[in-house]
């Protein structure tokens, strides 16, 4: 049984920081493309940033100098460091790896105050 399990939200002032870690399991994420999307109430799922298999990384446009994504395949963990973090930056987040088979996580929630 495949499981995604992030952890790490929580509330934050604006401008602070916070680290989300995407714990994986029934999978070998090295062959995976590992992802971190948000949903904000009332919005649509979208992108954060995405690393391939072979480390290649993409940002939303909206993250980029500010969040950064890496894996640790050994570990089985994805995570996602994010710095000066805005009020727009509140959502739930979700872990996700996608090889042939798409798999979610169930969420943790990041709320910006400020």
């Amino acid at each position: 049984q495949v499981q995604l399990v992030e952890s790490g939200g929580g509330l934050v002032q604006s401008g602070g920081s916070l680290s989300l870690s995407c714990a994986a399991s029934g999978i070998i994420i090295d062959t995976h493309d590992m992802a971190w999307y948000r949903q904000a109430p009332g919005k649509q799922r979208e992108l954060v940033a995405v690393i391939s298999s072979g480390g290649s990384t993409h940002y939303a446009d909206s993250v980029k100098g500010r969040f950064t994504i890496s894996r640790d395949n050994a570990k089985k963990k994805v995570y996602l460091q994010m710095s000066s973090l805005k009020p727009e930056d509140t959502a739930a987040y979700y872990c996700h790896a996608e090889r042939l088979v798409n798999y979610w996580g169930q969420g943790t929630q990041v709320t910006v105050s400020s």
